[in-house]
């Protein structure tokens, strides 16, 4: 029998990777404190419509889809730390000024912050997970336990603040920015206690340094002067190494077929499954709901909830199922529970709790299979540039705000959770087509990702 959730494999997580895990948790306990009831502030203090919110909310998600594309690429060359570091000060000052801000558009800018701030946080993070684990297998177990843990947070933040009383309390950004602050002091004691981790570029050129060499030694004299360095082909080739990667990285993608079809269907998929964040709550909002607040963080609770006690079990079950079959079956599940939303009695309170349910088993299935796709598809040296391209799958939490909050104002909630059920149906057809496509010759062992199986 396959062990790829052997729990065994955690004895070969690095303390780095503890600290990512431990990180995630608390982060995401906070900014699910009060990040949801975004749309629910915006709508009480400044009465604007469905569209309008879902237009602020979509145009700070746009912008942050392109950034994320090019800090995962740049993340190759420079590394993952700079990269992570400066996208975890900007979390913080934003959260910061997030937590204080009065006016609409000081929302609307900070808000793009934010989501900036995330775009360039997470190709980075998911790629150093490849860095720093060389087993494909011990890699997929440290994907899904991030992803475990950031629903731990989920499902934990919004009972903390219920408890403290700060459930969709402006002021609870001020935790998620102090919690972030505590995670990069922790991550800087992290990487000097793990050593340098070498960028990807470094690893394909076969002069990573060694284990002992701490952070704070990567720009030393040294190094500037060492013969390597005078002799590199980069150097002496190109004047703009940067511009010469991130052309060599677009060309790689250019060509990669699945990797667009992968980003298509994966797109759609975000815009279905991000209704439940912007639009779901919205359309409760503004039908007036009882018990709005204790009903939305009632579904938040339960989500997280589901995910952390079936994610592993659903996972154990699948083993030997190829991913693109796990992925299918999760979006035939993904299906019926857009269907329930569409036909649940506005009043019907434990309906609501049903549908999320079904819509959870289906999340637990696909968001780590996503990232462990993406893994396997990625070459050594292009990890941070695939992740990055990843990023891409957020257009559809961008233009979901956007989309579902102008399908309510035209045709109402049903329209839109019906419109959800047909695009599943396109998402599958999407991943039945990666068998045929081309990929690159630089993994042709992937080409048939259809049939790549996890153990």
């Amino acid at each position: 029998m396959h062990s790829d959730v052997s729990f065994s494999r955690l004895k070969q997580f690095p303390r780095l990777i503890w600290i990512l895990l431990f990180g995630a948790f608390i982060t995401r306990g906070s900014y699910y404190m009060v990040w949801p009831f975004l749309a629910v502030i915006l709508y009480q203090k400044f009465a604007i419509s469905a569209t309008e919110v879902g237009l602020i909310l979509s145009a700070a998600a746009l912008v942050s889809v392109f950034i994320g594309f090019v800090g995962g690429a740049l993340s190759d060359h420079f590394g993952r730390h700079q990269l992570m570091f400066g996208s975890g000060l900007l979390y913080v000052v934003s959260f910061s000024l997030l937590a204080g801000a009065d006016t609409l558009p000081e929302y609307i800018l900070i808000i793009t912050l934010c989501s900036i701030a995330k775009a360039i946080w997470e190709p980075p993070t998911s790629a150093l997970i490849g860095d720093l684990l060389d087993d494909a297998k011990t890699r997929e177990l440290a994907m899904q336990a991030r992803y475990f843990v950031v629903n731990v947070g989920a499902a934990l933040g919004p009972m903390a603040g219920v408890w403290f009383g700060l459930t969709g309390q402006q002021s609870s950004f001020y935790i998620t920015a102090g919690c972030f602050a505590f995670l990069l002091v922790i991550l800087k004691w992290g990487f000097t206690q793990h050593g340098k981790v070498p960028t990807a570029s470094q690893k394909s050129a076969g002069n990573s340094p060694e284990p002992e060499n701490s952070l704070e030694q990567e720009n030393s004299p040294e190094q500037e002067n060492s013969p390597e360095q005078e002799n590199s082909p980069e150097q002496e080739n190109s004047p703009e190494p940067e511009t010469s990667q991130a052309r060599q990285t677009l060309s790689i993608l250019k060509q990669d077929r699945v990797l667009q079809c992968l980003i298509a269907a994966n797109i759609l998929c975000m815009f279905i499954y991000s209704q439940m964040d912007t639009s779901l709550v919205q359309y409760l909002t503004r039908a007036e709901v009882p018990d709005l607040l204790s009903l939305i963080s009632a579904m938040i609770v339960t989500n997280s909830l589901v995910i952390i006690c079936f994610q592993f079990v659903l996972l154990k079950i699948m083993t030997g199922l190829a991913i693109v079959t796990r992925i299918q079956i999760g979006l035939l599940i993904l299906i019926c529970s857009q269907v329930w939303l569409a036909l649940n009695p506005l009043t019907f309170f434990w309906g609501w709790i049903g549908a999320v349910v079904v819509m959870s088993l289906a999340e637990a299935i696909l968001f780590p299979t996503m990232n462990v796709h993406i893994d396997r598809l990625a070459p050594d040296h292009l990890r941070g540039a695939y992740f990055g391209a990843a990023s891409f799958y957020s257009l559809g939490f961008a233009i979901a705000p956007f989309g579902g909050g102008l399908i309510l104002d035209l045709f109402g909630g049903p329209a839109l959770f019906f419109s959800g059920a047909l695009l599943c149906l396109l998402v599958i057809y999407l991943y039945s087509l990666l068998d045929k496509l081309p990929r690159p010759e630089f993994n042709p062992d992937y080409k048939k990702v259809g049939q790549t199986q996890t153990g």
